[in-house]
């Protein structure tokens, strides 16, 4: 046997058993998950056809077909999200700014380990506090609106005695969806190219020049994918809505009445316990619409963040 033979020959390696173990333990893992994902699906489906093809007359609050009875949910569940977006991004995008590029290292450290934690309290306590102090607090507040502001159709009169209305839950949700949102704007933020920073500051750029002309436009794609990371949590939340709003199976834009759109979450918690018949198998039905929505949402969340992962390691 020539060197250059045996040179070509390599030895092949063993095969460790906790090698094996660990390596098939994650493909089983990962499988679970899909085949819970899966079934899922398969429940909410077929426990949603009775309801789809219901008759007239059968639904919930007498709705002539399973569509009129869910899109007053759909039309309240996005736009309680969305309002909780306008509220939540600036925010969310100036607190990460602050942590990454502003604060003492000693402060965004503290600041950064309160937005965190604030990611663990409970929706229930939100929706305690939604209650007991917020809706007290900002019904002065709705009033100079509705007074000052009621020609616009958002602010329309008759405002709420008790300021448990669609806005106050938009707030709530903001706060909730806050922690998730500079997590993610605060990593992509330190993620800018060191070199980039440096060379808009040493032609004499301000800070802010600085962050407007290196650190925003690299984390663009980032920002996007956190809002709709929190568009995803606001669409699915539960208890919070329920216990702030003061629901109904509307559809209007007004955010100060006392009457509000309901979410599918929401009215899925409070009317669930006594439906029966074809009236659960309708909030299943509004379940399916509120999973593929969410589900859709977070793809397209995951497919932004995926096209920016080349240019994200730049630095």
């Amino acid at each position: 046997m020539t060197a250059g033979t045996a040179g070509a020959i390599k030895p092949k390696a063993k095969i460790r058993l906790g090698d094996r173990v660990f390596s098939s333990s994650t493909v089983v893992a990962g499988s679970l998950i899909l085949a819970v994902l899966a079934a899922v699906a398969i429940f909410l489906v077929v426990q949603s056809l009775p309801a789809i093809f219901a008759k007239p007359g059968t639904l919930p609050n007498d709705a002539t077909n399973f569509w009129t009875f869910v899109w007053p949910l759909v039309f309240g569940t996005i736009w309680a999200a969305l309002l909780a977006l306008i509220i939540a991004t600036p925010l969310s995008i100036g607190i990460a700014l602050f942590i990454s590029h502003y604060a003492p290292r000693r402060v965004a450290q503290t600041l950064g380990y309160i937005i965190d934690l604030l990611a663990a309290v409970p929706s229930v306590v939100f929706g305690l506090w939604g209650i007991a102090t917020l809706a007290t607090f900002v019904q002065p507040f709705y009033v100079w609106l509705g007074e000052n502001l009621g020609w616009i159709p958002l602010f329309a009169p008759p405002i709420s005695g008790t300021g448990r209305t669609i806005l106050t839950a938009a707030i709530v949700l903001a706060v909730m969806v806050i922690p998730i949102m500079t997590a993610i704007c605060r990593e992509v933020f330190l993620q800018t190219p060191r070199l980039h920073e440096e060379a808009a500051l040493a032609l004499g750029a301000t800070r802010w020049e600085m962050v407007r002309m290196a650190v925003l436009p690299f984390a663009r794609s980032g920002i996007i994918s956190a809002i709709m990371l929190g568009l995803g949590r606001a669409l699915g939340e539960t208890l919070a809505i329920a216990m702030v709003l003061s629901p109904a199976l509307i559809v209007k834009f007004a955010v100060l009445q006392a009457q509000s759109p309901n979410t599918i979450a929401a009215n899925i918690a409070l009317q669930f316990p006594e439906a029966t018949g074809v009236s659960v198998n309708a909030l299943i039905a509004s379940g399916l619409v509120l999973f593929v929505v969410t589900l859709l949402i977070n793809t397209l969340a995951r497919y932004i963040v995926n096209r920016r992962k080349a240019f994200s390691g730049a630095n």
